[in-house]
Parts: structure tokens; sequence; C-alpha cells
């Protein structure tokens, strides 16, 4: 059975109330400050992922290096990208994106790890991705109905990091 629709005039009615609450409306049935630390947390782990792709483009060297820095500097400007959506939602939510660098990698879910070689950064960043990969799935099951907005930019960005996933597990077949 189908949820019943809200009669037109109450939605105009409830329109007219909280106008200080935004895109927050009545029918927001999410937990606010677990979904924006979530959203903040996924925020540290973009930018993390963007800085340590940085490096490793600048880094890669050897016969196989021009592939790997090629896909490390496409990765971190989708990584970029992805940050800058996850920080328009949080203030959609009434929330402040926290791009702290002091607290960066503490609230990060993947690690920067450098690498020395350039196996261990394609090893890097496919550990990382694989890390993205499971907590935002686990952030998309948690959001089920209760914020689809939010669902769905976590669906598309959990389908760029698996392709991330793919092409350094590519890459790492090849070195």
């Amino acid at each position: 059975m189908s949820t019943p629709l809200t009669d037109i005039s109450i939605l105009r009615q409830r329109a007219r109330q909280h106008l200080d609450s935004g895109a927050i409306t009545e029918g927001y049935t999410a937990d606010r400050e677990t979904v924006l630390r979530l959203l903040n947390e996924s925020l540290a782990t973009e930018l993390v992922c963007y800085l340590r792709y940085k490096r490793h483009y600048h880094m890669a060297s050897g016969l196989k290096a021009s592939v790997a820095a090629a896909e490390f500097l496409e990765h971190a400007q989708q990584e970029l990208e992805h940050s800058d959506k996850l920080a328009e939602r949080i203030t959609q939510l009434g929330g402040e994106p926290d791009f702290n660098p002091a607290t960066l990698t503490a609230r990060s879910h993947a690690e920067y790890v450098a690498g020395n070689s350039l196996k261990e950064m394609v090893t890097e960043n496919l550990v990382a991705e694989r890390i993205a990969i499971d907590s935002y799935r686990e952030i998309i099951a948690y959001l089920g109905n209760d914020d689809p907005t939010t669902r769905r930019i976590f669906e598309d960005i959990l389908a760029q990091e698996e392709e991330h996933a793919d092409d350094m597990s590519d890459i790492l077949d090849d070195l």
C-alpha cells in the first residue's frame, strides 16, 4: 500500500512555517546531526584522497608511470569534485563544511599514505578506494529513505569510487 499524499493546502501552509530552516522541511526524517557528521567525515575522506592522488601524480616515476600518473590526476580532480558536492550538501542541511587541515586525517575514513614506489602508490590508492566504497555503502544503507537527496549524492560518488578501484586494480595487475 502506498503512502497517502498530503493535501496541497497543508503543504502550502507548512511551507510558510520555519522558513529559516531552508531546505529542511517537516518531511525530513533523518537525524540531521548524524547526517552532517557523516557528510563531514566523507568530505575529509575525499580531501585526503585528493591530496594523496595529487602527490602520487607528481611522484610517479618509472617505465609504467605515465598511465598511472594520468589516472592519479584524473582521480584527484574527481575527488575534489566529490568534496564540493559534499560541502554543498552540508550547507544545504544548515551545517558547516569542515575543511580544517589540522584534523583532516583524523576525520577521514581513508588514510594518507605517501607510498615510495609506483606499486605502493597504486596499492594505497586501491586500499583507500575500497575503504570509501564500503563506508559509502553503509552510509547509503543508513540513509535509506530518510534523506534521499544525500543518499543519491553518495550513490553517485560510490559509482565513481568503484570505477577508481577498478582502474587501480587494472594498473596494479600490470605492475
